[in-house]
């Protein structure tokens, strides 16, 4: 038989090379469609999640480690790794855990994951602690695989608040780390083994994250394949980027551009009131760095410690102009340290309102009629806003006499320095994450104390055992309306005490690819890929 010969024409070869091309190409934009890019302000400080407690860190760090207890869209608490718990004792909660759930590289996790990651945690904690998420435990009781019996010290109704916080690492992967040498171990990846919906493929600090989807995570299958988490500190850069196509959201959007993107047919605008509030922190020590006369020369005490200075510059702030002018709309006033929505917020404190000529009356009842001079620090890359606000601040205080120097810093240089109580004043931005106001008020303003482990971020001297004991006591305080009433009172206190000023509650807006995503905003303005789904075409 003779074979059948085939033969190819120019036309045919040009028809497969096209199909060829086509299905190519058909490949490609699939391969592309599941992939995310997001353009950040600021990333993780480390891939080990119990470094430090920035809102940055643990954001970028949810899509490769779980925790017991997850925060809702609106703080709500929802199971996670813990699908129950109660407290079986005054001191002692139950966690029942997830079955069936697989780290990264295969292995189960179990309650020896729990007992593992909440004992590291004081370790390795870095600038600013983590500790405070596990600062009630005294003991992790393994009862079998699945359950853990937590003991704390007392009572302590919010755990489950706390744990939003909690991730979970596995103990094989981690075991033997210190302080020394844990970032080394997560930074490569050796260490960064989650249970959470993406796995860690690598990081380069201060550029980009990248993550793969986990196909053995156990909870519903993510739309994305692949997710690089993009950093961009510069608000214009992001923009154009996004402009640009380079990237599929941005975070943060700067308030000065909001109007212009939302008249872009391609792309799409979201906005919300979050929980984060920028607040002045006040050295209450005898000699405070940053503070001296005019000329320079030393003052016979701390100025800030006399709480006529503390009203002055209370009264100098106009936070209405605040909001309109340096953050242009996008944000609110504030009275106190927690938003509306927090338990324990103080319903009856009045709006705070400006008034100079108070304000340069009470200076001169402090024997400062010439007023002093200081130095004012607060982060420009952190939260939408942060500088501006710093900046307009500063020249507020201006005007009731006070030489004030603006001091922008990273967050990279300014929290460390904040850790070492270097600045006289400050001003970052604080969210009440868990939806309480214990937390806000147990870490910022209680006394220093750490056998109590409360205060940690209190560096600046400030003491009230009154308002200490409110805070003590609903910590402990079972009793829901007690425990907020409680909270309450210590908000007024600290609204008459004045040893941090709340400013601005800030907001924040995500600008994106009309065609490719849409998100659905958080109180808390983390911006996960879990909450960001193609756009219906």
């Amino acid at each position: 038989m003779t074979p059948i010969k085939m033969t190819r024409t120019p036309t045919k070869i040009a028809r497969i090379a096209a199909l060829a091309l086509l299905l190519g190409a058909s490949v490609s934009t699939a391969a592309l469609a599941q992939n995310l890019t997001i353009g950040v302000r600021a990333g993780p400080d480390s891939m080990d999640p119990h470094f430090t407690a920035t809102g940055t860190h643990a954001e970028a760090l949810k899509h490769v480690f779980d925790t017991l207890t997850w925060s809702g869209d609106k703080l709500q608490i929802e199971p996670r790794l813990a699908t129950s718990w109660k407290a079986i004792a005054p001191d002692t909660w139950e966690f029942k855990l997830r079955s069936g759930v697989k780290f990264h590289d295969g292995s189960d996790f179990t309650a020896e994951d729990v007992k593992f990651s909440i004992e590291r945690i004081p370790v390795v904690a870095g600038p600013n602690p983590t500790t405070i998420y596990v600062r009630r435990v005294k003991e992790v009781k393994i009862i079998d695989p699945l359950t853990v019996h937590i003991v704390t010290d007392g009572p302590a109704p919010n755990l489950p608040n706390d744990f939003i916080r909690l991730f979970i690492v596995s103990a094989k992967a981690a075991a033997g780390l210190t302080k020394d040498n844990a970032n080394e171990a997560f930074n490569s990846g050796k260490a960064a083994i989650g249970t959470g919906p993406y796995k860690f493929v690598s990081w380069t600090p201060k550029d980009q994250l990248v993550l793969d989807r986990f196909d053995g995570y156990w909870g519903p299958k993510e739309p994305w394949a692949k997710v690089v988490r993009k950093e961009l500190p510069n608000d214009a850069a992001r923009v154009a980027q996004l402009k640009a196509g380079q990237v599929d959201i941005i975070v943060r959007a700067p308030s000065s551009d909001v109007a212009t993107l939302k008249r872009d047919p391609k792309l799409t605008v979201a906005t919300i009131d979050t929980v984060y509030v920028f607040n002045m922190e006040i050295d209450m020590r005898d000699k405070s760095p940053q503070v001296s006369a005019k000329d320079g020369s030393p003052l016979p005490k701390n100025p800030l410690q006399d709480p006529k200075v503390r009203e002055a510059i209370d009264l100098a702030i106009d936070r209405p102009a605040l909001v309109e002018i340096a953050m242009e709309g996008l944000g609110a006033p504030v009275n106190q340290l927690v938003t509306a929505s927090i338990a324990g917020f103080n319903k009856s404190l009045p709006p705070l309102k400006v008034d100079i000529a108070k304000a340069k009356k009470l200076l001169e009842e402090a024997g400062y009629p010439n007023g002093f001079k200081t130095t004012f620090s607060f982060t420009n890359d952190r939260l939408p806003g942060d500088r501006q606000v710093g900046t307009s601040v500063a020249q507020m205080l201006a005007r009731i006499g006070l030489d004030v120097t603006a001091n922008a810093q990273t967050a990279a240089v300014f929290f460390p320095a904040r850790t070492r109580a270097e600045y006289s004043l400050a001003m970052s931005g604080w969210g009440t994450l868990t939806g309480e106001a214990n937390y806000t008020l147990s870490s910022v303003v209680h006394s220093n104390e750490p056998a109590k482990k409360l205060g940690a971020f209190n560096v600046l001297g400030y003491k009230n055992p009154a308002l200490d004991k409110l805070i003590e006591d609903a910590a402990v305080e079972l009793d829901e309306t007690k425990r907020n009433d409680f909270l309450s009172q210590a908000n007024a206190i600290v609204a008459k005490d004045r040893p941090r000023l709340p400013i601005v509650a800030v907001g924040s807006a995500w600008a994106m690819q009309k065609d490719k995503v849409t998100i659905a905003p958080r109180v808390d303005e983390d911006t996960l890929a879990m909450d960001i789904k193609p756009a219906k075409k």
